[in-house]
This record gives C-alpha cells, structure tokens and sequence, in this order.
C-alpha cells in the first residue's frame, strides 16, 4: 500500500528548544509545516531537575518549561507528531524527502534539531549494568537510590547540577573527576561544595564497576599516582558529553568527525534549503539558551528562503 504524499514548506525534525522555537517562528510566518519527534518532546530539558540560567525564570523545573515551550507553539498553530518516527531521509536541493511510518513529506525546507544523547560511560560493562546500575538521567532514575551511596562522573554543570538533585535522595553522592577542575560555573560549584552530602573526588578516572546482578562496587584510578581503590556504591549516574543524532544525514550533510552537523552563523547547512539548529550543529555553547537562538535564525532563514524560490 503506497504511503500518502503530503507537500509543506518545511518540515522540522527534532522537538528540544530549538526545534520548538523554531516552529513558533514559522507559524508566525504563515509557513505550511510540522514537526517530527521520535522521542519526547523537550528534549534534554525535559530530563533537568531544575534550571537557574533561562531568562525569565529565577528557577524553573525542566519538565515545566518543555512544557511552555510546547504550548506556547501548539498555541500558535504548530503541527507536531510524536507518534510516527521517521525511517528514512532523503536530501536534496529541491528534492527533499521526509518518510516516516505512515506518511511520505516532501517539504521545500528542513530544520534539522534531532539533538544529541548522553555519551556512553567508557566501560567494558556498561551495557550489562544499563539500567542496573548505570544511568544517564537523575530525573528519572535518581529516586531508585533513596538511602544509597551513588557516584556521578563528569566536569560540567550537567554533573554538578545533577549531583545536587541526586543528594536529595542518596545518603552519599560521590562526583568522579579525572581532573583537578570543574567546566561548570562557579555558582553551581559552591553549591555542590556547600552540600554536605557530596563530596569530589578529584583526579580519578573511572575503570571499571562490579556486581551480581547489579553495580554494588566501582573501581577508580589516580590520574596522578595510579594507584587504584575500590568503593562501594549503588548507582553511577554519567555526564561525560553528548553524541550527536545525525546518523540519517551523513550521507548527505557535513559533519565533523564528532558527528556534529556543520552550519555557518545563518544555520545553514552545505545543502541548499536544509537548516541545521541546536545542540546536533557544531558549535562553541551548547546551552538552552544558544539552541532557542539557532532555531529563532533558521525559521527565518527558511522564510527567507522558500520566498527566494517561490519568486
């Protein structure tokens, strides 16, 4: 049975911040479009416990301000679909394809805001403790470890403000970093380090964890002395980076040896009418804050574009 055809001028794929306030800018500008997600809506926002530095909001819980963000663009008339997950892509100037499971879309322009996904922590195990032990998200999984001794490994903010939310449950929250410094900003820093229940363990690298059926023990390294020890905790709960989702556009975009979409300052990509925005693009910052901002100037470029080929 053949698919329907469905022609728009733009299609956007991915539902975090950037491909929220995109779509609110181009239904705004009267542009015929939707928008794609496969997962949830809001992306990582979603998964932040709280977040301090998104203009209007002293403090505001991740869940609510995906949330807004959702409805502020279903409000203006914002088409979205969580429901049919794309499956194959096609792009190219003037013969872009979109094909999900039940539809085939065939839009003048694309923003691509897929985003990315936590890195893996780098251990010979990890994918038999997932779940078991080994987690990528505390709003999710951190309240399984009331009472517990847990480790959070990482150097941002992402480590620190998890930490933080972590300690709410855990009797103990160790944070495993393998160097001497934290990315993070210094205001998060004082309150993990004011936080009684957390304590820093500097110069310490991750080997390896250890269990029956769950982690019961993890084993760190001196990046100094090298001398190893083992601790017993609970949960290890990574914020070592992120991987971007670009795996249906290498064949066709730029990317770094990252993966990372490569796009100039107008958000384009090197294919004409295919927009990259967010934290899936290269770029210096990846923040809530700089993925609102890509995806404001690709809906406006892609407004700009459709009227250069519509004249």
């Amino acid at each position: 049975m053949s698919k329907e055809v469905k022609n728009l001028d733009l299609v956007i794929l991915g539902g975090g911040p950037a491909g929220l306030t995109s779509a609110i800018y181009a239904c705004r500008a009267k542009l015929d479009m939707i928008l794609l997600e496969n997962a949830i809506l809001g992306g990582q926002v979603r998964n932040s416990f709280t977040i301090e530095n998104y203009p209007g909001f002293r403090t505001i819980e991740g869940i609510e301000l995906a949330d807004k963000m959702q409805e502020q663009a279903e409000s203006v008339g914002a088409i979205i679909d969580e429901f049919d997950p794309v499956i194959n892509v096609n792009l190219e100037e003037n013969n872009n394809s979109i094909e999900t499971e039940l539809y085939i879309y065939r839009p003048k322009a694309i923003i691509i805001s897929t985003g990315a996904t936590p890195k893996k922590l780098p251990l010979p195990n990890e994918a038999e403790f997932a779940g078991k032990g080994i987690h990528y998200c505390a709003v999710c999984d951190g309240v399984m470890y009331e009472g517990k001794v847990i480790g959070v490994v990482g150097g941002g903010n992402a480590a620190l403000e998890e930490a933080v939310f972590l300690s709410k449950f855990a009797d103990k929250v160790y944070i495993i970093r393998r160097h001497d410094y934290f990315n993070g900003e210094r205001s998060t820093l004082d309150e993990v380090t004011n936080n009684s229940k957390i304590e820093i363990l500097y110069n310490q690298d991750l080997v390896s964890v250890k269990g029956k059926e769950f982690v019961e023990e993890v084993v760190l390294k001196n990046t100094i002395s090298g001398e190893k020890k083992a601790m017993k905790m609970s949960a290890l709960f990574g914020y070592i980076g992120t991987e971007p989702k670009t795996n249906n556009f290498k064949k066709y975009i730029n990317l770094t040896s990252e993966g990372y979409i490569i796009a100039d300052e107008r958000m384009r990509t090197n294919i004409p009418g295919v927009f990259a925005a967010g934290d899936v693009r290269d770029k210096a910052y990846r923040q809530i804050t700089t993925a609102v901002s890509d995806g404001t100037i690709a809906a406006l470029e892609v407004e700009k574009y459709i009227k250069q080929i519509k004249n």
